[in-house]
């Protein structure tokens, strides 16, 4: 692992910021790091409100999307509400469809299969709305490069407004309206809203126009916070005023979706963390091994019997998902090994068989592995299908860019995106993916990385310190759980290896000749236990955490490595 510790922010702004607040220098530093340098900045972050969230009306062709809607209403017009079939895609149709229906009846949705129609916007979707008089699609967290379809809609006599937050490319489609903040001719101020979070906007909108205040939109906003945990967007800004209320709906006032998958995992408070490794897998899971639109229902379900029914279906996909994946991850690391490509700049697997389902998530765990812009081919009809997942720093869809000659369609974003090519082309895009990368990335990158926001004494970890700490969440790209450094470290001789395998490793730490001590955690540090030994000085990077045992709770270091 490389260590790299941010550079000190300005101790002439940490000081008067600590002064004003009335915290300890740590805490001024953490926020002036992230930007948070005045009195009026650090109430905005601590208690973020609705009340500044952006005019929707400064995305572009917002003014076009409200008026093609009110005219679809006013002509009763059938409207079909569209959406990818991961989290993103499942959430924004649940959230626009359920929002339209308070008010206007002439609502369906939609959503792709992920192995016959493909990704995005497609032709069978759009033949359906022809074939059900739908004169209206409001497209969600896809559509942005859809441009024969959008012209095939067209001459149907479909129009097309499209809700979507992946990069375009040189041209974009002749739809009616299109809502993406990463139009280059879009000023709005905020550009890294999920699918969701730009379906959100449109909704904001259109209360906006009706003079009523945004409050009625606050019970939405839990599938939004979803859609923002999943889909690994940046929590500053809207998306953290978003995400931090959203939470707040999951944890007080869930629908009835959301507690069905809860109660049957047990758990209660829950994090935006929790978001991602509890509710998403079960949303995506349908859409993975069965259909999307089973996740839309179980969100939109009213019925709490109905729900639970739901919530256990998905639950068994979800179980189907987990062993599909371990049976290829494995599969995957054999090939690897193999072909012997350890030393490759990049990581780029096929299998006919594999299951499109679960490709990304076994693209996520050969980066975990081997660390290195990664791609999981599977067979998907007469082409072939890949998820690419990327190294921090590097961007892997501008990678595939320069690869497109190869490519017969892409997209997606810097960390993820998706692929199709002829199966005659494979080995020679994997050659000139590999020639890309290996000419364009900095090799520092493929040596995982830990950043460290600060050095700090153990002295400085009180329980204050610790309930400020919890009030910079919700956590995630952008605003990371604060990562610290301390040195001279000791272990009062309670340390050892525990878990099966021995694979993790507990310790009790104290500095220096210091009397205090606390207890630390670190998962697969168990060959680290060495470097801990009896009489040995060390040095900790770590972030704290709660510890409950018999009732009681205690602060612990969760330590991420330990060097000499």
């Amino acid at each position: 692992m490389r260590w790299t510790l941010k550079p000190k922010p300005d101790s002439l702004k940490v000081a008067q910021l600590a002064s004003s607040l009335g915290v300890e220098a740590p805490v001024a530093s953490l926020l002036v790091q992230r930007g948070i340098e005045t009195f009026e900045e650090a109430k905005k972050f601590f208690r973020p409100s609705l009340d500044d969230l952006h005019d929707p009306f400064l995305m572009k062709d917002m003014d076009l999307a409200i008026e093609r809607i009110e005219r679809a209403i006013a002509t009763n017009e059938n409207i079909l509400v569209y959406g990818d079939y991961d989290v993103d895609g499942t959430t924004s149709v649940a959230l626009i469809s359920s929002w339209l229906k308070t008010f206007y009846p002439n609502v369906a949705t939609y959503i792709p299969d992920r192995y016959d129609e493909g990704y995005g916007v497609s032709y069978k979707g759009i033949d359906f709305a022809a074939d059900n008089d739908m004169s209206l699609i409001i497209a969600l967290d896809c559509g942005i490069k859809a441009i024969e379809k959008v012209a095939y809609a067209t001459g149907k006599g479909i129009d097309f407004i499209i809700c979507d937050h992946h990069r375009p490319g040189a041209e974009i489609p002749k739809a009616v309206a299109i809502l993406d903040p990463k139009r280059e001719d879009c000023k709005y101020p905020y550009k890294e809203l999920c699918g969701c979070g730009v379906g959100f906007k449109l909704m904001q909108a259109w209360i906006q126009k009706e003079g009523k205040t945004i409050d009625v939109l606050l019970p939405y906003l839990d599938l939004v916070a979803t859609a923002i945990g999943a889909d690994i967007v940046p929590i500053t800004g809207e998306n953290r005023i978003l995400a931090y209320h959203g939470l707040r709906v999951i944890n007080i006032a869930p629908r009835q979706g959301f507690k069905a998958i809860l109660e049957q995992v047990k758990k209660e408070t829950l994090t935006i963390t929790d978001v991602v490794f509890i509710i998403a897998p079960r949303i995506n899971a349908a859409g993975r091994m069965k259909h999307g639109l089973h996740a839309v229902n179980l969100l939109v379900e009213e019925n709490e019997e109905t729900a639970k029914a739901f919530a256990a279906e998905i639950e068994t996909y979800n179980s189907e998902r987990r062993d599909t994946d371990k049976v290829i991850t494995v599969e995957a690391l054999a090939q690897i090994e193999e072909l012997q490509e350890q030393d490759r700049f990049t990581t780029v697997v096929y299998n006919e068989s594999w299951h499109k389902g679960v490709i990304g998530i076994v693209a996520s765990r050969l980066t975990e592995t081997y660390y290195r812009p990664t791609l999981v081919f599977t067979k998907s009809g007469e082409k072939l299908a890949a998820s690419a997942r990327s190294v921090r720093d590097f961007d892997v869809y501008d990678a595939l860019e320069a690869c497109k000659e190869y490519i017969e369609q892409f997209g997606g974003h810097k960390y993820a995106a998706g692929l199709t090519l002829l199966e005659s082309q494979y080995e020679d895009f994997k050659q000139k993916f590999e020639d890309v990368v290996a000419g364009s990335i900095d090799s520092r990158l493929l040596t995982p990385e830990i950043l460290i926001d600060e050095e700090i004494d153990l002295e400085d970890i009180t329980p204050k310190f610790h309930r400020i700490l919890k009030q910079f969440a919700p956590f995630g790209p952008g605003n990371m759980t604060p990562v610290f450094l301390t040195r001279n470290l000791k272990d009062c001789g309670f340390g050892k290896c525990v878990g099966g395998d021995d694979l993790h490793l507990k310790c009790r730490l104290k500095q220096g000749n210091k009397p205090a001590a606390i207890d630390a955690i670190g998962f697969n540090l168990g060959p680290k236990l060495n470097v801990i030994g009896p009489g040995s000085t060390f040095k900790a990077v770590y972030t704290i955490d709660e510890n409950e045992w018999n009732g009681n709770i205690s602060l612990q270091l969760k330590l991420k490595d330990v060097s000499a």
